[in-house]
This record gives C-alpha cells, structure tokens and sequence, in this order.
C-alpha cells in the first residue's frame, strides 16, 4: 500500500472512531453534557486532533445524523419495485419498524435527541437526508391517490399523517414502552397486524 493510500485509510479510521465515540456519548450523556475533550478522550487523542476532522460538535451530530438517514434510504431502495403502492407504504412502514427496533440508538439520535440547530438555514441543512426519505413516502402516497387508492387531498399532509403514526409506533418501541400496553405474546404479530389497521384504515378514506 503506497503512502498516500495509507494516509487516506489511516484518516478515514480515525474519522469513524471519532463518530462512534461521539455517538456512544451522545447517548450515554446526552448532546449537551458532551463535550469534544469527552469525545478525544474516548479514543485517547487530544482535542486537537479532533478538530482537524470536525470544526465542533454540531458538524459531528450532523454528520452522524447523516450516516443514520443514508442507511435508513438503503432500507428503503429496493421498495421501489413493490408495483402496488398500498402494498409497497405497508413494506415502507414495517420496514421503518424494524429499522428502529434493530437500531434504537440511531433512531434516537435521528428523532428523538433534540437537534443542535440555532437557525432554519441549519435545520434545514440537517433534515437534507431525512427530507429525501420523506419525499419516496410522498411519491408513493402521491402515486395511491392517482390510482384512487387513497382519497384526494393533500400529498404532503396526508404523508405527514402517515409518518407521524408509524413514528409514534416506533418512539415506542425503542423507549421499551409498548410492553406497558400491549400484551407481551403479541410482540410478534403487532408490526403486521398494527400497520394492516392503518393501511385499511387509510383505504378507507376513499369516496
């Protein structure tokens, strides 16, 4: 391996052991107990050093935050081949369900965690990936409601409806609270059972 490959592979390890670390932390202590000293000493390196990979904390929430979005868009991609649109927005949501449930800590950190974010050129900056996880849910209500699947109204309301009721589903599971409601014997059937409700349901609203 030449030098400059190396070098490259050299910065690419100390980048992933700082995003670990500061999402390890992140968790552990919350956003704002975190400090990037807490972060460099968590994989013995001086805050310097850390400096030259990330200006500050934010850009490492963000890039985390990033990384979380990209691999939840990678759960998402081979949906697009499900023809049937109901079919493929009950696939969307099992999938976002076991997304959540396999990685708690992520899930927090992307919905959760309060943002870092002082101004809407910011928070618009950190939803980036986010907005284009949103916008394959708004394709494909979109595409139910020419098909008369779903009643006309509004695209984005009527997706951010739909997001916001998987969410709730998901907030609750990776907080350990469903449990608290729902008779534990049914832990195996309640994705399935819970999202057909809501895609009937859904259905449903058509004249």
């Amino acid at each position: 391996m030449g030098i400059t490959a190396r070098k490259a592979k050299e910065k690419e390890a100390l980048t992933r052991a700082i995003l670990d670390a500061a999402r390890e932390l992140f968790l552990e202590q919350g956003y704002d107990r975190t400090s990037m000293r807490m972060i460099a000493q968590r994989i013995a390196y001086s805050p310097t050093t850390i400096y030259i990979y990330f200006k500050d904390k934010d850009a490492i929430f963000h890039a985390l935050h990033t990384e979380a979005f990209q691999l939840l868009g990678g759960r998402m991609a081979p949906l697009a081949h499900v023809a049937d649109p109901m079919e493929r927005l009950t696939a969307m949501g099992r999938v976002y369900l076991e997304f959540a449930e396999q990685n708690p800590g992520l899930y927090d950190l992307m919905f959760i965690m309060k943002a870092p974010v002082q101004s809407l050129e910011e928070k618009h900056h950190l939803w980036e990936e986010g907005d284009r996880v949103f916008q394959v849910l708004k394709a494909t209500v979109e595409e139910a409601m020419k098909k008369k699947l779903l009643r006309k109204s509004d695209v984005e309301i009527t997706s951010f409806l739909v997001w916001s009721t998987v969410h709730g589903r998901a907030a609750l599971l990776v907080r350990d609270r469903c449990f608290k409601v729902i008779d534990e014997a049914k832990h195996d059937t309640l994705v399935a059972d819970s999202l057909a409700i809501f895609t009937n349901w859904l259905k449903c609203l058509r004249p």
